[in-house]
């Protein structure tokens, strides 16, 4: 069987839809859908995905951050939210969906938006806080023993080709030790997997994010968040 799973950072899903999103949807029409920043309300945004399921985490924040997963499998239960995370600021950054399988098996699919942050303010402290909490997650999940997808805009390039230029960055976050050895305890001491770089294999990229700035796109100066 197989299982088609889209991640968007959609910046808004009404400023999405403007730009094209709809007709890219009819066209991929992926089996699942993980979103970040949706920034809408659950009856704003459901409508922009007909004949799916879907469930959401919206922000305290009006026009801030949310999550959703619309899936065209049953969504048998879904979870907002991470224990231990009760400030308005880690709203709208944590759900997960658990599918019904055509084979009779269950999937639990999450999506998440981790903070962007920014060294020496408090928006660094909320990331590693929702980091360190995501971790602990992401052990009861593999303890559990089902089989689970966790995708999203982590905001944080894990290896020097995750980003173009990685040395110009190294005391910024989203490329701090700090943040790096967080991905590295999931892959190595939780036992998850890092599907993106399975796939591409050992290269430089793909990347998932590019500044507005310059030429960043047209010369592929990306990072893989």
């Amino acid at each position: 069987m197989t299982l088609e799973i889209t991640s968007l950072n959609v910046g808004g899903i009404r400023s999405a839809m403007r730009k094209g999103m709809d007709g890219w949807l009819k066209a991929a029409s992926p089996d699942v859908l993980c979103l970040q920043e949706v920034r809408a309300p659950a009856e704003v945004a459901e409508p922009f995905w007909p004949g799916r399921e879907s469930c959401q985490s919206v922000s305290r924040f009006k026009g801030r951050s949310g999550v959703a997963v619309a899936s065209l499998l049953p969504i048998t239960a879904s979870r907002e939210g991470l224990d231990g995370l009760v400030e308005d600021t880690h709203t709208g950054r944590w759900i997960e969906a658990d599918l019904a399988l055509p084979d009779g098996s269950e999937l639990t699919v999450v999506s998440a938006y981790v903070h962007a942050g920014e060294v020496g303010t408090v928006r660094q402290e909320h990331k590693l806080t929702f980091l360190d909490v995501m971790t602990s997650r992401l052990e009861e999940l593999m303890a559990g023993g089902r089989d689970a997808v966790v995708c999203g805009d982590f905001n944080v390039a894990h290896r020097e080709a995750d980003l173009k230029n990685w040395k110009g960055n190294l005391k910024n976050s989203g490329f701090l030790p700090e943040e790096r050895a967080v991905l590295t305890s999931w892959f190595t001491d939780l036992g998850w997997v890092d599907v993106g770089r399975v796939l591409a294999g050992e290269r430089e990229g793909p990347y998932t994010w590019w500044s507005w700035r310059g030429k960043a796109f047209d010369n592929d100066t990306g990072w893989r968040i």
